[in-house]
């Protein structure tokens, strides 16, 4: 919170949308990472002793724990669409590209899942600190509050691949524009990326994880 005050990005007044729209729209589309990374990770621990009984693909467990994490999703766009009418706030067109504009987020989370269900069956602690983790991640991200101009976390973000996978379709949805879609892409690339590379560390050490869960 001291970092928070000392960067000046507590003022929420000075945003052109009412805050609690700003800052549902940003923790709706945060909640599928944040509930998919911790759900995802636990994914083949929870499942211990049906992994030694049937021989079947690991990766369905990560895959189907984001199940919980969309489910979030849609009740949390629910509750945003009553708000956009209580404060008399049109969306921008680009509400209908949300299910497109969250597939980056989706995939560095799946990516994410698979690399720490493998570290959470191997050493169980990455279970309790994970949760701690993504809310100290939450802050840094600017998700509930705008980007600062100057400072630690204005520096911060312009590497933050999170910042611009949640920041940018918010943007799109309240205003209709971005300013950050370079950012964008680039971190759709990265996360694209990281999905492969994990999906691809999964498969190889899956069989040898099981065994010690």
């Amino acid at each position: 919170m001291f970092v928070l005050n000392g960067a000046g990005v507590l003022n929420v007044g000075a945003m052109s949308v009412p805050y609690p729209l700003y800052a549902i729209l940003g923790t709706a589309l945060w909640g599928p990472f944040a509930t998919g990374v911790v759900a995802s990770s636990n994914s083949l621990v929870a499942a211990g002793p049906m992994i030694t009984k049937i021989n079947f693909s690991k990766k369905s467990l990560v895959i189907a724990s984001m199940g919980q994490a969309l489910l979030a999703f849609i009740i949390q766009l629910c509750l945003l669409l009553v708000l956009f009418l209580y404060y008399r706030v049109t969306p921008s067109p680009a509400i209908l590209m949300l299910p497109l504009l969250i597939v980056p987020l989706m995939l560095l989370t799946l990516g994410l899942g698979f690399v720490l269900s493998i570290l959470n069956g191997v050493v169980r602690d990455v279970a309790n600190v994970l949760p701690l983790l993504v809310t100290f991640l939450l802050f840094l991200t600017q998700v509930l509050y705008a980007k600062p101009m100057t400072g630690v976390l204005a520096t911060l973000s312009r590497y933050n691949v999170l910042y611009y996978l949640v920041s940018v379709p918010r943007d799109l949805v309240l205003f209709g524009t971005s300013s950050f879609f370079k950012g964008f892409f680039l971190s759709s690339v990265v996360a694209f990326f990281v999905f492969l590379l994990f999906l691809a560390v999964f498969h190889l050490t899956e069989t040898r994880v099981a065994e010690r869960v």
